[in-house]
């Protein structure tokens, strides 16, 4: 079944950040993953949820989701995250086609 990683992040170092996007940005291909939104702004409608920056990415199981989440090839990139951005991050899936 498809899942899906969410992020909202908020960009505290962005010079070190674009070198976490750098190297964040080939890996979840190598799981099968690949982003639906990076970045772009988003539109508040109903509640105060304001996300910084918002990333979505799909691959096609939450098993490769957590692959790629906890690889070596990411890593790198997550610990350039972690010192340069505060995140919320979670996995979700999705629904089953009917």
């Amino acid at each position: 079944m498809t899942a899906y990683v969410i992020a909202d992040i908020e960009v505290l170092e962005p010079i070190e950040y674009e070198e976490y996007k750098k190297l964040a940005g080939p890996t979840p291909a190598q799981f099968g993953g690949r982003y639906i939104v990076r970045g772009a702004p988003t539109h508040v409608i109903e509640g105060e949820w304001s996300p910084k920056r918002f990333v979505i990415l799909e691959f096609p199981s939450l098993e490769q989701a957590k692959a790629w989440y906890e690889s070596e090839a990411y890593s790198r990139a997550k610990a350039i995250r972690h010192r340069a951005a505060r995140s919320n991050v979670i996995m979700v899936e999705g629904v089953t086609p009917s």
